[in-house]
């Protein structure tokens, strides 16, 4: 059985890793000239750098038994410190009781406590939105403290025109009633992901556990084809029978395993209804800019990453790569900051030169007084097109009628943060390829479209530490 996998990502390789191990025979197309897609690993300056911070953590016993078979004993647990930039002032983040009244001072305090009573007392209609979803949890002053500018930036919406999916995939069940739990107990007993203090961090970067796969998986006998991008896969009678390579090759195959942009992968379809094509150029995805700078300190500020909610300046997030492992910058005495920035294709900043983003970067980076201008010595621009799905209020609407059709068609999986149109961790899409595998090994059922909505393992959890897979 010959099986093609689009997309040389997480859950790309993931799914050729777990397909060649069992003689498979599978061929990876990767676009661009490197695995790991946003979880890869870059060399800058003799160091190390991800693209933005890339924590790993999950409590699924499958996603983290592969993981650790590929990382070995070359990780680290790194203890995470991250904190919010709001008003020339930094909030830990998890909340942290004396810490938030301290820096809000007793008035404004108050204020987002009546707020938040307010919100539990009187319950307002619920719209569906992400503003309507936290302020019910929060209230409306703490969301416009610490959810409203970050948000928008990141999105390029007003929150009452984001749907409340965002929230419920990366929030989850937080409120403030468990994050203050969550201070008094001090994490004791915290299962909330986006609470945990403690995560499992490559000694290589995120990318070492993809280059590992790639390598495994051209050892198994598999073939990963890099600057091999596909223009589109090729169906006879609703089945898939290859692809057609952007030089005009095709190739036939049996089955199809796809994370390419999810909308380019359904309007070039050849048998695609015009409604489903139509619907699927109502989709959108957000463009990140990532500015790099070499500074010429060491010991900056503690925080892994900050997310920056000041309103008066773009950047969205902040990440320090000295405070993740060593082995990620070795002998250097110099830090390297990634300034990150998001933007739509129309907009001015895409169409920015690297000298003019990077002057933006350092003229923002300046004015949080994190660092000093003297002590800048170069910088790095990378542009990420298509890297985040918008969740558009009102968007399953269109997303739902295009799953209905693809699930159709014979032999053609669809997965990953860009193919799935799912705003994924890595452990999401790691997850993803893993149970696509186990669809064409075992004939299983999985609905690759549930995860990271409401798909549960229904399993005990367990979780990376130190000595490795643990029962939590």
């Amino acid at each position: 059985m010959k099986i093609a996998i689009i997309g040389a990502g997480p859950a790309g390789l993931t799914a050729a890793y777990v397909l060649s191990k069992s003689n498979y025979k599978v061929d990876v197309y990767e676009a661009s000239g490197r695995v790991g897609g946003m979880s890869c690993t870059i060399a800058l300056w003799n160091q190390k750098v991800d693209i933005g911070p890339h924590r790993f953590f999950s409590t699924d016993k499958k996603v983290n038994s592969l993981w650790l078979e590929i990382a070995g004993k070359d990780y680290r647990m790194v203890n995470r410190l991250t904190r919010i930039y709001y008003k020339g002032k930094f909030f830990s983040y998890p909340i942290r009781v004396f810490n938030a009244l301290h820096n809000l001072g007793l008035y404004e305090a108050l204020r987002c406590i009546i707020s938040y009573c307010k919100e539990q007392l009187f319950k307002k209609r619920y719209t569906g939105t992400f503003s309507s979803w936290v302020q019910s949890r929060f209230g409306k002053r703490l969301f416009e403290i610490f959810f409203k500018s970050y948000t928008e930036k990141l999105w390029g919406l007003p929150c009452d025109k984001l749907d409340a999916d965002f929230a419920a995939q990366r929030i989850k069940r937080l409120s403030l009633y468990e994050a203050i739990k969550n201070a008094i107990l001090q994490g004791k007993g915290n299962k909330h992901k986006t609470l945990v203090d403690e995560f499992a961090y490559p000694t290589g970067g995120s990318g070492m556990i993809y280059d590992r796969m790639h390598e495994r998986i051209k050892a198994n006998g598999g073939n990963v084809h890099l600057h091999c991008p596909v223009y589109r896969i090729i169906t006879v009678n609703e089945k898939v029978i290859g692809l057609e390579l952007g030089d005009g090759t095709f190739c036939e195959y049996d089955h199809i395993i796809s994370s390419m942009p999810y909308s380019l992968m359904v309007e070039r379809l050849p048998e695609v209804p015009e409604g489903i094509k139509k619907l699927a150029a109502r989709l959108r995805y957000r463009n990140t800019i990532l500015i790099y700078l070499l500074i010429n300190e060491t010991d900056l500020f503690p925080d892994n990453w900050i997310y920056v909610h000041s309103e008066n300046l773009k950047m969205g997030r902040i990440t320090n790569f000295r405070n993740w492992v060593p082995q990620l910058y070795n002998e250097e005495n110099k830090t390297i900051l990634a300034i990150e920035y998001w933007c739509n294709d129309e907009d001015t900043m895409w169409r920015n030169t690297d000298e003019e983003l990077a002057e933006l970067a350092k003229r923002e980076i300046i004015n949080t007084h994190l660092v000093k201008a003297a002590s800048i010595e170069d910088h790095y621009v990378l542009r990420l097109h298509r890297s985040y799905p918008v969740y558009k209020k009102g968007y399953r609407y269109i997303l739902s009628p295009i799953e209905e059709y693809l699930s159709g068609i014979e032999n053609l999986s669809v997965i990953g943060r860009y193919g799935s149109f799912k705003y994924n961790n890595q452990d999401h899409s790691i997850l993803m390829g893993l149970l696509a595998a186990e669809n064409i090994m075992e004939g299983a059922q999985h609905q690759l479209h549930r995860i990271n909505t409401d798909y549960e393992t229904y399993q005990e959890s367990y979780i990376v530490t130190t000595t490795g897979l643990s029962k939590q």
